[in-house]
């Protein structure tokens, strides 16, 4: 699997995104108070996705009733592929950091 620039731009975006909007909030790291919790996190993340991959469904119908740019429509797909293999490594993240919990012994 490559990367390609544009997401690899896309997804340096983002994270500068991140960090200028706790910057703008005065949130500090040495604050836990008032950090944002980890389930809204999440739950922003997978709206994200969802809503990336939904673009990528919705450019795709256009470029098949002639209404789109191939470049928009395939950078489109790329994003939203892009979301889906990430979606899916940290799912097997999570997966794999459950098994090795429950494999502690007590």
């Amino acid at each position: 699997m490559s990367i390609s620039p544009a997401s690899a731009a896309s997804a340096y975006q983002a994270i500068a995104k991140i960090g200028a909007d706790a910057a703008s909030s005065g949130v500090s790291a040495g604050s836990p108070a008032a950090a944002p919790n980890f389930s809204d996190f999440l739950s922003n993340a997978i709206q994200d996705a969802s809503g990336t991959m939904r673009q990528g469904e919705q450019m795709a119908a256009m470029q098949a009733a002639g209404k789109a740019d191939i470049v928009d429509v395939v950078n489109a797909v790329n994003a939203a592929e892009l979301t889906l293999d990430t979606v899916v490594a940290v799912r097997d993240k999570v997966i794999a950091a459950y098994q090795s919990i429950m494999q502690m012994p007590i």
